[in-house]
């Protein structure tokens, strides 16, 4: 006797007593078929039905059973696969799963199927396929003839269909009838619409694009030198003693204006009578051309300090 796991000895056991090698039935042979052990251990295959399992080739022989998962196979969705093969814009045709989910309705179906009209005037695609299955299976038509019967009837039912709705919308609207837009309608709109735009930014002159865009700083480019001189001039004027004077410059001499002479005037004479020294008002003619931001300030807040006298009396 071969190697046999332990939830299948009883069987083994079962087929030697029919085959009289065991004369008299073991202790333990009643208890196990009362209580039987554990079933199968995960990695043995579980026995499948021929219902989901690939047809063999005539002549073929099984094949041994291997531990991975088997391939999962109906014959509808080969029926399915040549279907839209053939007639590609039916997957984009809206449906609904839920369609007959409210409503029991009698189908008919096995040997009273023979027309696929049986199931609506306007069948879907599920429902060819399964005509095509049950011509398959009930009337023991070859697939192949069973196939082009429901696709022939398919047709011909959904341009019925089309002429139909076609004709009947071309009266409606004969008589004076409106159709309200649906939301497939209204998204399509609200599409051309955002598109619309996009034409509309192209058209738009490039001086509006300029100024619509955040600002931000673009700076000059330097108008001396292009490259960096690594402190070589600074470093000739330090060696020859010459200082330099990083201090703002004045291009020419500070002019008063007439009303700022009659203030002074009016200044040197209240510092007459309370005997404050003001000192004698300098020449223009003689300043310098340039003046430096030490002299400058001294300047002005000794202006600042005749003004402050000026209010205080």
């Amino acid at each position: 006797m071969g190697r046999r796991i332990a939830s299948q000895v009883h069987h083994q056991v079962s087929r030697l007593m029919r085959g009289g090698l065991i004369k008299q039935e073991p202790i333990w042979y009643q208890p196990v078929l009362n209580f039987p052990p554990l079933p199968l251990p995960p990695r043995a295959p579980p026995a499948r039905s021929a219902y989901d399992k690939r047809p063999l080739a005539p002549g073929g022989k099984p094949r041994r059973q291997k531990v991975q998962p088997q391939p999962i196979y109906y014959l509808e969705d080969d029926i399915r696969r040549q279907f839209f093969s053939d007639h590609p814009f039916e997957a984009f045709r809206p449906t609904t799963l839920v369609e007959k989910g409210d409503v029991e309705l009698r189908e008919p179906d096995g040997m009273e199927w023979t027309r696929l009209r049986q199931r609506g005037r306007n069948p879907t695609v599920e429902d060819a396929i399964q005509f095509t299955l049950n011509l398959h299976h009930t009337q023991r038509l070859p697939l192949s003839d069973a196939y082009a019967f429901a696709v022939a009837q398919f047709r011909a039912l959904r341009s019925e269909h089309h002429i139909t709705t076609t004709i009947a919308a071309m009266e409606a609207d004969e008589l004076g009838g409106s159709f309200i837009r649906g939301e497939i309608e209204h998204a399509f709109e609200k599409e051309k619409r955002a598109i619309a735009t996009w034409e509309e930014l192209e058209d738009m002159d490039q001086s509006e694009l300029i100024a619509r865009k955040k600002w931000k700083m673009v700076a000059e480019p330097h108008a001396g030198e292009t490259q960096w001189s690594r402190g070589a001039e600074y470093v000739r004027l330090w060696r020859t003693n010459n200082r330099v004077d990083y201090s703002p410059a004045m291009t020419g001499p500070v002019q008063s204006s007439a009303v700022d002479e009659d203030e002074d005037e009016e200044d040197i004479a209240d510092a007459d009578e309370e005997d404050i020294e003001v000192p004698e008002e300098e020449d223009p003619q003689e300043e310098l051309n340039l003046l430096t931001s030490q002299e400058l300030e001294a300047r002005v807040q000794r202006m600042l300090d005749l003004s402050e006298a000026r209010r205080s009396n």
